[in-house]
Formats: C-alpha cells, sequence, structure tokens
C-alpha cells in the first residue's frame, strides 16, 4: 500500500479547500472536455472495462441501481442493459452532471435514468434500497475512503453488489516501469493541452499512485463490512475490477 494516504492527495494543493471541494472545482472545470478526453487517452478501452464490470451484475437482475460518481453517466446509461425499473446517477460536480443530462435527454431515457447532485460520503437514500451500486474510476476521489465504502454497504439490500472501477499499474516489472512513465509523464502533458486544466491529469496519476489496489484495497472493503470483495486485474493490471457483496 502507498505510504501517502488517498485523502491526503488533492487536485489544487493543501492551500485551496478541502479534497472535496477541490474535486467538485476540477471536474467542473474539465467537464466540457472529459468524454473526447478520455477517449484519447484511453484508446476506449475504458469502454470495454464499464461493458465488463455491468456483465458481472448481468446475474443479480438489479432493480434498482445507483452509480456514484457518475460523471457525465456513461456508467448509469450503460446499467440499461441489465434492464432495471430505475437508474440514480449521483456526483458531486456539477458541471458533469449537466454534461449528463444532456445525453440521457437524447436518448430519451429521463423515465429511466435520474442524475443529481450527490456526496457519495453521505448518500441522500435509505437503508437497504438499492439493488446494485456501479462506481467508475471515482472511488479514489472520496474524501473519506471508509465513510464512502461504509455508506455504500449501507444502502444495499441484503445480498447486494457493487462493482468498482479503478485504475492501477501493472505488475509486470517492465510494463509497470512503462506505464509509469507514460501515465506520470506524457498523459499529463496531453491532459494540461486539451483540457486546459494544468492540475487535473497530474493529479489523476498522483491519486491512483496514493490509491490502495488490489488486496489492500479487498482488505478495506471487508474491514468495513462486506462479506465477500474480489479483486480482478483488467488488461495487464492498468485497471481493477472490484466486486464487492453485502451478507444476504
Amino acid at each position: 500500500m502507498s505510504s501517502t494516504l488517498p485523502h491526503s492527495v488533492t487536485p489544487y494543493g493543501n492551500e485551496a479547500g478541502s479534497k472535496k471541494q477541490q474535486v467538485a472545482h476540477m471536474f467542473d472545470a474539465i467537464a466540457p472536455t472529459y468524454d473526447r478526453l478520455n477517449r484519447i487517452l484511453s484508446l476506449r478501452i475504458d469502454v470495454l472495462w464499464r461493458k465488463r464490470a455491468i456483465a458481472m451484475l448481468r446475474p443479480e437482475k438489479p432493480q434498482v441501481v445507483v452509480d456514484l460518481a457518475t460523471g457525465t453517466g456513461d456508467f448509469a446509461l450503460l446499467a440499461r442493459t441489465l434492464r432495471p425499473r430505475q437508474i440514480i446517477g449521483l456526483d458531486i460536480s456539477e458541471g458533469m452532471l449537466a454534461k449528463g443530462r444532456v445525453k440521457v435527454r437524447r436518448k430519451g431515457l429521463e423515465q429511466l435514468i435520474e442524475l443529481r447532485t450527490g456526496d457519495a460520503e453521505h448518500l441522500p437514500l435509505a437503508n437497504g434500497s438499492v439493488d446494485a451500486i456501479t462506481v467508475g474510476f471515482g472511488v479514489r476521489n472520496f474524501e473519506n475512503l471508509e465513510q464512502g465504502l461504509s455508506e455504500m454497504l449501507r444502502v444495499l439490500r441484503p445480498g447486494g453488489v457493487a462493482i468498482v472501477l479503478e485504475p492501477g499499474f501493472p505488475q509486470n516489472r517492465v510494463l509497470g516501469t512503462l506505464y509509469r512513465w507514460y501515465f506520470g509523464r506524457v498523459l499529463p502533458q496531453i491532459g494540461r493541452l486539451l483540457s486546459r486544466d494544468r492540475a487535473a491529469y497530474a493529479y489523476l496519476c498522483e491519486s491512483v499512485s496514493a490509491f490502495p489496489n488490489g488486496p489492500d484495497f479487498v482488505a478495506i472493503c471487508k474491514r468495513v463490512g462486506f462479506t465477500f470483495a474480489t479483486w480482478h486485474p483488467l488488461t495487464f493490471g492498468i485497471c481493477s475490477l472490484y466486486r464487492l457483496q453485502k451478507s444476504a
């Protein structure tokens, strides 16, 4: 596990508000270019990762799905293939949500998908009211990781499942070294050119490096109360897929 705590890594340093405030400001700033830049930087592999995550939820047949840190709604939109009766997307960035609502409206899905402002560490949802939760590349942005995970556990029904995607680094030493160089040097430069936010993509690398990836994250999830927690490295380990289940 990294010696740097996830909550101590912030986009704009220690003098610009809490991590939560800084993350909201950062995503508001990059919202106009976020989707395009994501596809460029990931070579669209992020779409395949989300599809893999949704496939893991299909046997659960969830009726109420909540997508935390929903951003512009990509995960929430994909969750409609599960045929639920309700999808709720929550995010602290109103700028990202505005972009997501446009997508939902264009697809005529306003009756199925609701995107609204919400804090993952203080979910505006009743105990045991959710069948499944998805979180795509957002858990490391929680100001208090264990509080966010505890809230996920609280709102899940008994036996409910949460699926988490987070970036990681390849376990292979050679691939890991090359990817860290790309992630730390090249990716932030591309991000700065296209998004015009100097801090956002530097923060991406720092937050991924600080995140307790793999078995360390699984251990935290079990500590907060998830009965089952499994880790699945994707694409040589540059993405991690976690399946967390509440006891029945």
